[in-house]
């Protein structure tokens, strides 16, 4: 799994973002169960929590996320309004991040607002579910609706950071080592 972090997360493991997601193949459940409570173990201390979305056929969606950042962008007055329409009531992260996997389980259409605990621009997210997908601005780790030129800088910093994770990574540096502690 350490590879996928690198790979999917270097962002938030460096803290420029708040959270990641990625899908993960694993042979068994126990398997994978082993593997959640490793990352978690190591992480934790360093203000990282390393949940499952979605659990199917062999299949996880892994939610990797920094809580003291992720309620800092949840306790925003525009994002808990936003989110109220799709049935979030919270207090702290792990409330709405429990709400977001009921969400991604059971709706019958992917739950958008998703890119809210990704760390995308709201405006962004509005755009999307506004427009279907469709005519935005440009692409790329989102699709981009509101400022692009801002957007762009962002996307040229988690690719940045993604090859430096990568490049310290291949030469024996631990995740560990690589995330960045903000307790």
């Amino acid at each position: 799994m350490d590879q996928y972090l690198i790979e999917f997360c270097a962002p938030t493991l460096a803290s420029i973002k708040p959270g990641s997601l990625f899908a993960y193949s694993y042979d068994s459940p126990e398997e994978l169960s082993r593997q959640l409570d490793r990352q978690n173990c190591q992480l934790r201390v360093m203000g990282l929590y390393v949940t499952t979305l979605r659990v199917h056929n062999g299949r996880a969606l892994i939610y990797i996320y920094r809580k003291s950042q992720m309620e800092q962008t949840l306790n925003r007055p525009e994002v808990r309004d936003f989110l109220s329409q799709y049935g979030y009531v919270f207090t702290e992260a792990e409330t709405a991040i429990d709400h977001l996997r009921q969400r991604v389980q059971f709706s019958d259409d992917f739950p958008h607002e998703i890119g809210i605990f990704l760390g995308y621009p709201l405006e962004d997210v509005m755009g999307f579910i506004e427009h279907h997908g469709r005519d935005c601005l440009c692409t790329g780790y989102w699709k981009v609706y509101s400022d692009e030129q801002r957007a762009r800088k962002t996307f040229s910093q988690f690719r940045k950071c993604r090859d430096v994770y990568r490049r310290l990574w291949s030469q024996g540096r631990s995740v560990r080592q690589l995330t960045v502690s903000l307790v």
